[in-house]
């Protein structure tokens, strides 16, 4: 599995030949084979040319770009040499009939749900002056609901509910006056912990877009969230998995360690608060850490990272879509 660049200063990224050159200021050219990489996160302004979107074309290169303050923009895609007409028109069946819509959306937020119990009782038996059981019984109730919600939009309410009620153990946990959440609030994120739930969900949204182009399904239809919301979803959809164990476990590490401090935010003209460039490199390469730390997958028995079991989990949604094989959520068991 290749690996990620980021680039979070003023750069010229270049085609040279079959390998990437990423020139930075005062600095010196580095050449990157092509095969090596997975995708590229942009962050800074950077130069290049159409020769360069060839290339990514050619080998399938996906491009993430964040404006000034580390907010998601966009992605360019190359074209779906992996999508499957017949794959399409499953998944697109799946998502107009009722019934599996659901299916398929609840079984999302069970994942989440039970990723975030996990996670609540892992840091329970971590610190004994730490009593979330209130937050763990209504979180183990929103569960239970969960699967006899009558539609999605009900199902949406369920998990945000349950994930309002997931962050008030942020403030039981984190005692630092800085990084308390009091309440989450997206755009713009009005404190330092809100700054980092949305910019490290932004980047975990980007890296499982990444995973779900290497399968044959299509991320503009999803069945949690609205495909009409905006142009690719399906990754939103996953991510909500994900996000208990990857995004908010590395938050927690990151305050624990004194990795950040009120130097590393800053306000912006609409008064909302983000992350620095130096504190982005700090958060990218905890990221990045995490993510090749390698688990046991329970479907193989086998030690994997995390890159390749959030693109397990695609193959699961596919296979559950083409062959109505049961599809069940990744939920880490500590």
């Amino acid at each position: 599995m290749g690996k990620t660049l980021y680039i979070f200063s003023s750069a010229i990224l270049k085609r040279k030949d079959n390998t990437l050159m990423i020139q930075m200021k005062d600095h010196n050219a580095n050449y990157i084979p092509v095969e090596s990489v997975e995708d590229i996160f942009i962050m800074g302004e950077v130069e290049f040319k159409k020769s360069l979107l060839e290339l990514l074309c050619d080998t399938g290169i996906v491009l993430h770009f964040f404006d000034h303050y580390g907010g998601y923009v966009g992605t360019y895609y190359p074209p779906e040499s992996k999508n499957s007409g017949q794959i399409f028109l499953a998944q697109a069946a799946h998502w107009l009939d009722e019934e599996k819509r659901h299916e398929l959306a609840a079984a999302f937020v069970i994942g989440a749900i039970g990723n975030m119990i996990r996670l609540i009782s892992y840091y329970q038996r971590r610190y004994d002056n730490i009593n979330a059981k209130d937050i763990i019984e209504y979180l183990r109730y929103c569960l239970e609901q969960a699967p006899n919600t009558s539609d999605v939009n009900s199902l949406m309410g369920i998990e945000g509910t349950a994930r309002n009620a997931y962050y008030q153990f942020f403030d039981l946990l984190i005692s630092d006056e800085l990084f308390k959440i009091g309440k989450r609030v997206r755009r713009p994120p009005n404190n330092p912990m809100n700054a980092l739930i949305s910019f490290i969900n932004s980047i975990c949204y980007s890296m499982t877009l990444t995973e779900i182009y290497r399968t044959h399904l299509d991320p503009r239809i999803s069945f949690l969230h609205s495909p009409s919301d905006r142009r690719v979803s399906l990754n939103l959809d996953i991510s909500e998995i994900f996000k208990p164990l990857l995004v908010d476990r590395l938050i927690f590490s990151l305050v624990h360690n004194h990795m950040l401090t009120s130097e590393n935010f800053e306000q912006a003209g609409n008064g909302g608060i983000y992350v620095s460039e130096e504190a982005r490199k700090i958060i990218i390469n905890s990221w990045e850490r995490s993510l090749r730390r390698t688990v046991t997958y329970p479907l193989t028995d086998k030690k994997m990272g995390w890159r390749r079991i959030v693109r397990n989990e695609a193959y699961k949604i596919q296979n559950y879509i083409t062959g109505n094989i049961p599809y069940e959520p990744f939920i880490y068991k500590w």
